[in-house]
Order: structure tokens, then sequence, then C-alpha cells
């Protein structure tokens, strides 16, 4: 079979009259999951206080941290409060080497990533361009980056990269912001609050301790880190004008939504607002959420906004938004109609009332049958753990998975997935890849208190699929924030996603009722066009940025 690789010119138009359509699929078997339990537990350290940071910790990253083509997990793990140190091993976070065949082993001893203090979100990249991937573990009251040395260890680099902080951060997001070749960093933090500072709250009328509204507590300005290219990082949240807004946030994700070669940043936030932070190509960013119609759902009403993913839902070749919120909010999709703007889809595409007593924290965008449209898995749990004696609602819940149609349109269809996808718990982050490396993708998950959660996709005769594992050369190396089209679905080559969490993974494409090898067009961050026709499926293509 003929592989070729044809660079183009950046700006050019290219015609692919080979490129494979997706059409829309016939009924296929339904996606099915099947549950492993990881060696872990998530130690969120609950008090009779109910301090807010007890509830937000769950971070999961998939990434291969020792280059050996299989896809490992981290996850994040918490600290006694008030006192905020960990305690040697119950409360490491942990770091679990894929051997294969879904088996993970705990590998956390000696690696370095036993952490500091309560760890909470984790964004896994190449910072510094040596072919190792990285990890930064966001927390409260500190963060820390940690460099990858190739056998199996870490070190702690945060006070050299220059990017110590005593900010309550809990997500980030690695991207190359000015298109220099060297990945940057965007750091979401959500509280001024330390355990002495924070405030006791009562449910109305009842001496029982609730989990305070974040609304009782001033926010922070999120963080935009240059990377100078040489270990260290350059505070430019004032000068790029993202320090100007302060918010409450709780994650993020990046993407080229108006399609002019430079990444934008969605931030959700609680109880406030989001920001969409367009980039304007010279370093700066404008806080354009309003005007483009992202800042808050249709009803025009705050919500608690959770987990995002920033990708193409609808295949239309333009990547779109959708975040988790709580019970009686509704989960929230944006279509992204182009020149610059969004409308609500929540209703439109039945996600709204299917939703609307669902809580939910880390989300994804994601093919889980191969039929070219992406699905949507959800992470499910309320914020209170006594919400039931508030309200009718639930604190803990099952996940959720919606179905694409293909139509614009989702269906929950998480009653046949398993009988173990009913389970209820306290879920939290969510990190998708091919665990096992055989076309199908898999999904872990955290949960407070308990082992993490990894689901194993044994969906009945899926359809052919391709992946993409890129290494860029002008662009950074790990070519975050390009572009793959295949037909007419787009994938980006991203880290940040959902909740917390992140995946840097190969782009992973279901190539549904096709029975042609397909064509793929590559635009890197760099901005070089690169085309790839008959392309062999069913296998993970190994794409290097041409000179």
């Amino acid at each position: 079979m003929r592989f070729l690789l044809i660079p183009i010119a950046a700006g050019a138009i290219v015609w692919m009259a080979t490129a494979a359509r997706t059409a829309d699929p016939p009924a296929r078997a339904p996606i099915r999951f099947e549950l492993t339990r990881l060696p872990a537990v998530l130690e969120n350290h609950p008090t009779p206080q109910r301090h807010l940071v007890e509830t937000m910790a769950g971070g999961v990253a998939a990434f291969d941290y020792d280059g050996d083509g299989r896809t490992d997990l981290f996850f994040t793990n918490g600290a006694p409060i008030p006192s905020l140190i960990k305690q040697a091993g119950k409360d490491d976070n942990r770091l679990l080497h894929n051997e294969g065949n879904l088996v993970f082993r705990d590998v956390t001893a000696g690696s370095g990533l036993e952490g500091e203090g309560y760890s909470i979100g984790a964004a896994a990249a190449d910072y510094d361009n040596d072919g190792r991937v990285d990890l930064f573990v966001a927390g409260a009251q500190g963060s820390h980056l940690y460099h990858n040395d190739g056998k199996g260890h870490f070190s702690d680099v945060t006070v050299q990269a220059g990017l110590r902080t005593s900010e309550w951060a809990v997500h980030a997001v690695w991207l190359d912001y000015d298109l220099d070749g060297k990945l940057d960093l965007f750091v979401v933090n959500y509280l001024k609050w330390s355990p002495q500072s924070s405030p006791l709250c009562r449910a109305p009328g009842m001496e029982m301790t609730v989990y305070c509204d974040p609304r009782l507590v001033e926010g922070l300005p999120n963080r935009l880190y240059r990377n100078r290219g040489d270990g260290t990082f350059e505070d430019v949240s004032a000068t790029s004008g993202i320090g100007r807004f302060t918010g409450k946030g709780m994650s993020a994700a990046a993407a080229d939504y108006d399609g002019d070669g430079y990444p934008d940043i969605f931030v959700t936030n609680d109880t406030l607002a989001n920001f969409l932070f367009h980039n304007l190509r010279n370093g700066k960013f404008e806080e354009v959420a309003l005007d483009a119609g992202v800042a808050l759902p249709q009803n025009g009403q705050v919500v608690s906004g959770m987990g995002v993913d920033f990708q193409d839902f609808d295949n239309d070749g333009r990547p779109d938004i959708v975040f988790t919120a709580l019970a009686g909010q509704t989960f929230t999709l944006y279509q992204n109609l182009g020149a610059g703007s969004f409308r609500d889809a929540t209703y439109r595409s039945r996600l709204g009332p299917q939703s609307i007593r669902k809580s939910g924290w880390g989300v994804v965008l994601a093919d889980f049958d191969n039929d070219g449209w992406k699905d949507l898995f959800t992470a499910g749990a309320h914020v209170t753990d006594n919400i039931e004696a508030l309200s009718g609602d639930k604190y803990k819940l099952p996940n959720t998975l919606f179905r694409n149609n293909g139509d614009g349109t989702l269906r929950d269809v998480s009653g046949s997935v398993g009988e173990a996808f009913q389970i209820a718990r306290a879920h939290r982050g969510v990190a998708v890849a091919d665990f096992d490396n055989d076309g199908r993708l898999d999904v872990a998950v955290s949960v407070l208190g308990e082992a993490p959660e990894l689901w194993h996709n044994t969906t009945a005769d899926p359809a052919a699929w391709v992946a993409f594992e890129l290494t860029g050369r002008a662009s950074n190396r790990d070519g975050l924030g390009a572009e793959i089209r295949v037909g007419r679905q787009l994938g980006m080559r991203v880290s940040s996603e959902g909740y917390a969490s992140s995946s840097l993974a190969p782009v992973h494409f279901g190539l549904g009722q096709t029975s042609v090898a397909p064509t793929a067009e590559i635009r890197w961050p760099s901005g070089k066009r690169q085309v790839l026709t008959h392309i062999p499926v069913n296998r993970v293509v190994r794409v290097t940025e041409p000179d």
C-alpha cells in the first residue's frame, strides 16, 4: 500500500478528491465498557468543616512516560487538612506503568512524582522538546513542574523554571500561544483560599455544615507563562492581558476557534461568566466570551462550570465547546458557527433535557464506536456530599455516555453500556486513550475515596480506525495545536481536557463505513501543511513534520 507525505505551502488550498467521506452510520452494536479497578486510592481527606478543597481533587493524566508505546496513567492525590502536607505513601500522587493487557503497576516510589501538598490537576507535555513527556501538577497553595529524565525518574524543577507560586491552581493547559515552537503554560486558578481563612458554612436554618458557595470567597486571575526555551518561563499574565480578569476557574481548553492559526483559550468559571481568550497574534489576548456567545448559557444565568472539552462535535471542521455543570443547570454545548461566533446548542442537540438532573466533572468528546462521530463521556457526581439532605439531588452518580447520532443530536445510552456502568460513585477527572492498543478508546476516571475506574472498551464489531502520533520540527515536538482533517472530521492534537486532566495520546479517528484508505491533511502549529494519502488503517501512523 502506497503511503505518501506531501508538504504544501502554508495557506494553500488543498483539494483532496480521494478523501474518505464518513457516511452517516447505520444502526450499530451498543457501545460497551467493562470495569477494571486500578491500584490506587484518591485520598481527599474530608473533614467535618467541609473545606472546598476536599471536593476538588481528582486529576488524571494519560501519557507514555517511558516511550514503550503503551499509555501510562498518573493520578493526583490529596493531603491532610489544615496542614496540606502529604503523609508519606498514603497521600503520594500515583504513577501507574502500563504493563500491557490492561495491567498497571504502581511505580510511584522513587519516580520523583510522589509530590508535595494537596495536588489537584495534571497536564502532560514535552515542554523542553527533548523527546520525553514532562508533567505539571496543579495544587492548592502550590504547583509543581516535573522534568522527565528518560530513565523512569522525574525531577522537580519548579523553582529553577520560575513557576513557584502559592496560588490555588486547579488545571493547566500546555499550548504554543506565540508559535515559536516552544510550549507555554496556561494555569487555571480558582479561589483566594487557605485552611485558616476558609469560612465555615452551614445549611440555612440547620446546624449541618456544607461546602461554601464559591461566591463567598474571592476569585483569582489565571496565569500565562511564556517558555523562554532555556528551561525557564516568564510570567506574561499582565502583558498578555490574561491577568486583567479575575475568575473562579475550574477548567480550560485550547483550540483555534476562528481559524487564524493561533490557539485561543476557553475557561469555565464557577458561578461566574466563562472566559474566552482570543489570541491577538501579538502576544496579547482579548476576552471575548460575551461577544462570541459563550459567556453564559442561553438563559443568561451563571452556572457552576466544571470540566470542558473544545473539539469538533458535528464534523463541520470547527471546534465546538461542551462543559459540565451541576443538577438543575444542564451540561452546555456551544456550536461553533464560524466567523468568531457560537450558538447555544444545548437543547437543539437534546443534551439539555437529558442532563438537567445530572451533575458532572470530567468530560471528553471521543469516538468510542469508530463510527466517525465523537461521542460524549461525562464523569458523574455532585459537589456537596450531603446534598441529599438538602434537596432531591444525588451526590454519588454513575458516569454518562451520550452517543453522537451524526445529525447534531446526542442520545444517553448509559443504560446499554454495561451493568457496572450504573454504579454511582463520586467521580472526578477523566482521561481517554487506547490503553490496550486494540483500536477502541478506553476511559480512566478518578473517584474520591476509592480506587480509580478503568473502563475497557469492548464494543463489538467496531469500525475501522486510524490514529496519528505527531512529532514536530518547526513546531513544538508534541505537535500540540496541530489540526488533522480526515474526510469531514477534524481532530486536534491537545493535552488538556475535561476536569483537571490530561490525555497526551495519538489523535484517533473512527472511519465509520468507509471502505477506502483515507486521506488526511495536517496543519502544523508552524503553519506548514501536509497531506497524507493511502493511509493504512487500523494502526497508529507516526508522522514527522516536514522540514
